[in-house]
């Protein structure tokens, strides 16, 4: 099977994303996230485990040099002295050793899956945060728009009071109008704040105001193909990591097979001694020596089987949880397709359903203006527009999250 290229996982997150200021930040985030530097560190113990791995199949080395000193009543000292160079090795005949490589490489393939779910995760945040600020900083605007139009509307209303043609019910309603519309910016400034604490968090910096651009100015891909149905799951970091634990299972049940049946070694050593049992003192001479030695469980054998019963156990949990990634990675691209779809169909009926609340404001006026409908009426179409006004910012927030959910359910924001 070829390589996925029309998968939008596959994609360069700098070409889904294309606000420079977004790229910035996704970039120091890249850079300073707290979490993907321990993702970072944590390849390197999985890289130092292996490497410890297969250096276990050469023999290890070692030097024990010993002397003593000895005398008795008044004779001269006599001094003895090895210099041994020791070595031992031992012989991988039932797999012992290279199921535990095994089992380290695919521990290394894990962390690296586990690095790039971390760095996916990490770029998706901070693109779905800055949306959020772009989202809350226009329903902001609408909003402190909507008040400053029913401020005059109060000094309209004391206007037509003080010529008859309204009451004071109609300046209360709208006092009471202006009010809620005012409290409400406090509520959309204490978002903005938290989302900005927030995402700079993600930055790995402090809480602090961050620099964006306006809703209206995203560019998003038009299309987005999902790519080929057989390798969806495969490109995701998640499932692949889940892969991985199923596969370190398999090898540490290995390994607790091969626990099973003897263990060869071979220890030598070979140097200089002076004690050799000669008649010459403090001479010199050649040691060598091999040792060959074969060792087999006999007391422990329960506990080998229980160990092999542990492991076939973690196993089957492996596998299942493994399952479960892939049936939760498959979810979630079909949640993320459809909300895509949902959310371009319905910003188009929000923009109808606006253009057509824009025309009721306007007609209501005109007929307020003319006698033939109450002030009433007025307000309730200024209340309708400006709910449609702030749901239209909420649905081209939905599109953007859309991409962004569907772009990590993909797999999205691997290494270039």
């Amino acid at each position: 099977m070829g390589t996925d290229t029309a998968n939008l996982g596959f994609v360069a997150w700098r070409t889904i994303f294309q606000d420079d200021t977004l790229q910035y930040l996704i970039e120091k985030g890249l850079a300073n996230n707290i979490d993907l530097q321990i993702a970072r560190l944590r390849i390197d113990e999985a890289k130092a485990l292996l490497l410890a791995a297969r250096l276990a199949y050469l023999p290890s080395f070692g030097l024990s040099p010993e002397g003593t000193v000895s005398w008795r009543n008044h004779t001269k000292a006599s001094q003895t002295y090895q210099l041994p160079l020791v070595t031992s090795w031992e012989i991988d005949l039932f797999g012992n050793l290279l199921n535990a490589s095994r089992g380290e490489h695919a521990s290394l393939l894990a962390s690296e899956a586990y690095r790039q779910s971390v760095r996916s995760e990490l770029i998706t945040n901070i693109a779905n945060s800055y949306y959020t600020l772009l989202m809350l900083d226009q329903q902001l605007s609408i909003s402190e728009k909507t008040a400053a139009v029913w401020l005059d509307n109060i000094r309209v209303m004391v206007a037509l009071k003080e010529i008859g043609t309204t009451n004071e019910a109609a300046i209360v309603q709208s006092r009471a109008n202006y009010y809620e519309v005012e409290a409400s910016l406090y509520d959309l400034k204490m978002q903005i704040r938290e989302t900005e604490n927030a995402l700079s968090i993600l930055l790995g910096e402090a809480p602090q105001e961050i620099p964006r651009s306006n809703l209206y100015s995203q560019k998003l891909p038009d299309y987005l193909p999902p790519g080929i149905p057989a390798q969806l799951l495969a490109n995701r970091p998640d499932v692949r990591y889940a892969e991985m634990q199923l596969a370190i299972a398999y090898y540490a049940t290995n390994q607790a097979r091969a626990a099973f049946y003897p263990q060869i070694s071979i220890t030598g050593s070979a140097g200089w001694t002076n004690d050799l049992g000669s008649a010459i003192a403090n001479s010199g001479k050649f040691i060598l020596s091999a040792v060959g030695s074969l060792t087999q469980p006999l007391f422990n054998r329960g506990s080998n089987i229980a160990q092999l019963r542990v492991s076939k156990a973690q196993q089957e949990e492996a596998l299942l949880s493994f399952q479960e990634s892939l049936l939760t990675a498959g979810q979630e691209v079909s949640d993320a397709l459809y909300q895509y779809e949902a959310s371009i169909e319905k910003r188009v009926e929000r923009r109808s359903q606006i253009e057509e609340l824009e025309k009721a404001v306007t007609y209501t006026q005109a007929l307020f203006r003319s006698g033939e409908s109450t002030y009433l009426k007025i307000l309730t179409a200024q209340q309708s527009l400006l709910s449609a006004q702030l749901n239209e910012v909420s649905d081209l927030f939905e599109n953007m999250q859309a991409v962004v959910n569907l772009y990590k359910a993909l797999g999205g924001g691997r290494e270039e």
